[in-house]
């Protein structure tokens, strides 16, 4: 069992930035698949960002198109920690946002059933 936990949300302004941090426990933590996902009132949980070790021995990052450009995704394997950098925030952007982990070797990761572990989220608010 993985305990996965947020932190870092907020209410900003428009244009502003916030970073989210998530801790995992975990010994294979660097063989982790970590995601950042979003939910807005009313609306299916969406994957925002993701990163995951690759054969090539380097990590990969994946972004949904509405946040590439202004969001990043980074890791600290000796602190256990995934943190997602938001820049130039819109309101948009408000919502609770989840981190997910799965221990498996994942082909696909931008579904919420790509990974089995999941943190109670942190909210996110975004004035105009």
């Amino acid at each position: 069992q993985v305990h996965v936990e947020e932190s870092g949300g907020g209410l900003v302004q428009a244009g502003d930035s916030l970073q989210l941090s998530c801790a995992a426990s975990g010994r294979t933590f660097s063989t982790y698949a970590m995601g950042w996902f979003r939910q807005a009132p009313g609306k299916e949980r969406e994957f925002v960002a993701a990163q995951r070790w690759s054969d090539l021995g380097i990590y990969f990052a994946d972004y949904a198109e509405s946040v590439k450009g202004r969001f990043t995704i980074s890791r600290d394997n000796g602190k256990n920690t995934v943190s997602l950098k938001m820049n130039s925030l819109k309101p948009e952007d408000t919502a609770v946002y989840y981190c997910a982990a799965t221990e498996r070797r994942i082909a696909r990761w931008r579904g919420t059933t790509d990974y089995d572990y999941w943190g109670q989220g942190t909210q996110v608010t975004v004035s105009s």
